[in-house]
């Protein structure tokens, strides 16, 4: 197996997929289909799908009220911009569900929120910071609106 194609179902493609190429500092473009969407990385690896509940008959995409959406499950992203996703998710949403803090797994910094149909995402900064390199840490929510362009590591 060389890649695996995450799909999760969501309400309104559209609104996911603009969302999510938000969050990655991605320019605006439309899904390719009103009920199916692929967010693609800058070399063309897909990242993550979109697809609509209920539409192409998929058993365990049929309809958001047969579960919690993310019950078990964690979008998990690395970036190389962290500090510009930390901005940009500031703008998307009200409140992280986790502030910015230092992964003991990955020695990583990383922080989590909530994408428009409750799922639970996790950006991760691709590498560690270097020693002296220092940013306060931002509570959550606190409302900066700076956008900025990146890209998904």
């Amino acid at each position: 197996m060389k890649r695996t194609w995450t799909i999760i179902g969501v309400r309104d493609v559209p609104r996911s997929f603009k969302w999510y190429q938000s969050l990655f500092g991605q320019a605006a473009t439309p899904p390719d289909h009103p009920d199916f969407g692929q967010i693609l990385d800058s070399d063309g690896t897909v990242l993550l799908c979109l697809h609509q509940w209920g539409a192409h008959e998929h058993p365990s995409l049929m309809s958001p009220d047969e579960g919690t959406p993310g019950n078990g499950f964690l979008l998990f992203f690395r970036v190389d911009d962290f500090d510009m996703a930390l901005k940009r998710a500031r703008v998307l949403v009200a409140r992280l569900e986790e502030d910015p803090h230092v992964n003991p797994n990955t020695r990583t910094e990383e922080f989590s929120l909530r994408d428009p149909d409750g799922y639970y995402v996790t950006i991760s900064a691709l590498e560690r910071r270097t020693r002296g390199s220092t940013r306060p840490r931002p509570r959550a929510g606190s409302g900066r609106t700076k956008r900025a362009s990146g890209r998904v590591g």
